[in-house]
């Protein structure tokens, strides 16, 4: 689609001649489309000064305390732990009742094995996707960022 002032290029490529990331093919066209289109060179302009504001803007940075989402103080974490065994041992506990519920119940094979095996498969993505994060967090370079 030609812009109104008769450009044949996507305007994408007026801010990466701004940049310097153009091929020599696309930096050339878009140079002498430049020299001879105000328009063109008002819209470069325009992403000039506002490249310019946006990175000569200071943003004031939190204290590293604000950023942690991590409990703050020894009871809240004891509390937290806690919590966290708790419910993961009911889960565990009310699972396996149910399982063996189902399993010694009089309801039909093909019933059970669709149960388990639905179980079987959410419990096999859940090890395999915890067995991942657990490796990624001793090589992750980026797990000690704060900010």
């Amino acid at each position: 689609m030609a812009e109104p002032c008769g450009r044949s290029f996507d305007a994408a490529l007026l801010s990466g001649w701004l940049d310097g990331a153009l091929t020599q093919g696309d930096e050339q066209r878009v140079r002498i489309h430049l020299e001879d289109c105000d328009h063109c060179r008002t819209q470069v302009e325009r992403m000039r000064q506002l490249r310019e504001a946006t990175m000569s803007t200071e943003f004031p940075v939190p204290p590293d305390d604000q950023w942690s989402e991590r409990p703050r103080t020894a009871g809240s974490r004891l509390s937290i732990g806690t919590g966290w065994i708790i419910v993961i041992v009911w889960a565990l506990a009310l699972a396996g009742y149910g399982a063996w519920e189902l399993w010694t119940s009089d309801e039909a094979l093909v019933e059970k094995l669709l149960v388990f095996g639905g179980w079987t498969g959410f419990g096999l993505l859940f090890v395999g996707v915890l067995l991942d994060r657990l490796k990624a967090m001793k090589t992750d370079r980026y797990r000690e960022v704060q900010k």
